[in-house]
């Protein structure tokens, strides 16, 4: 096991491997500006890649809290989990060699391919409007091109979502095209459920945001939901504020 399996939804057997499976680190992957290592996760006879950002290799950033990167990783997982898109690779939040930090499923890719040369394609056009939505709802702040994966069976996967969740509006992201378009309904539906569950306070996935997120972060993201299930629109770049990241890639 290399990859997530499950194209409709997390896979609960690589899901249980992250969280209990014994993590050996391979190394340090180049051009994070947090660390981040490789691992190879194992149990039994079973056995995955990983990528393990640390708490405490998170440099610290004046407009977001020291130490909270690695819980925003897996609030996105759950969100993306919430909403049934599944474009976030399972992430969980777990001990291993340098402490508490994000473990999150490898994909294997070519690094070559990104958002600007894979938006062309017809395969990716439902993958791409579900993530520009996405990206919103958690206020991603780093949406770069080389976020986006396509993994050995030519699925897109979205990565690197630690500068979410923020209670201000800080959405920086490459993917604009689809601005003023109306919303499909498949999707509001999507959101107006996620809307409902955010709102219930016994549903277990707004306890795991509790631990995850502020009550003020929180608020917010149920305030970025009701604004697109109101308006039913994709959202457009705010003016006279930087709405791209960089380096763009």
């Amino acid at each position: 096991m290399d990859t997530p399996t499950n194209a409709s939804g997390p896979d609960v057997q690589l899901l249980s491997l992250l969280q209990r499976g014994a993590i050996t680190l391979e190394g340090v992957l180049p051009y994070s500006s947090n660390y981040s290592f490789l691992g190879r996760v194992q149990a039994s006879a079973t056995e995955c890649l990983c990528v393990y950002k640390p708490r405490q290799g998170e440099n610290p950033l004046g407009d977001f809290p020291y130490g909270t990167l690695c819980q925003r990783e897996v609030a996105a997982f759950v969100v993306s989990d919430l909403l049934a898109w599944h474009l976030v690779p399972p992430t969980i939040l777990r001990e291993a060699e340098y402490g508490i930090g994000s473990v999150q499923a490898f994909i294997p890719h070519a690094p070559a391919k990104h958002y600007f040369n894979l938006r062309a394609s017809a395969l990716h056009a439902g993958f791409l409007r579900r993530l520009a939505l996405f990206d919103y709802v958690i206020n991603n702040a780093d949406r770069k091109s080389g976020h986006c994966l396509e993994d050995r069976q030519r699925r897109l996967w979205a990565i690197d979502h630690g500068l979410g969740f923020h209670a201000a509006y800080k959405l920086r992201t490459v993917i604009w095209e689809f601005v003023g378009q109306p919303i499909a309904s498949a999707l509001r539906r999507d959101l107006d459920r996620c809307g409902d569950i955010l709102q219930d306070a016994s549903h277990p996935a707004t306890h795991q945001l509790a631990r995850l997120i502020t009550e003020a972060e929180r608020e917010a993201l149920r305030a970025r939901v009701q604004a697109l299930r109101t308006s039913g629109l994709y959202p457009a770049p705010r003016r006279g504020r930087r709405n791209f990241p960089w380096p763009l890639v």
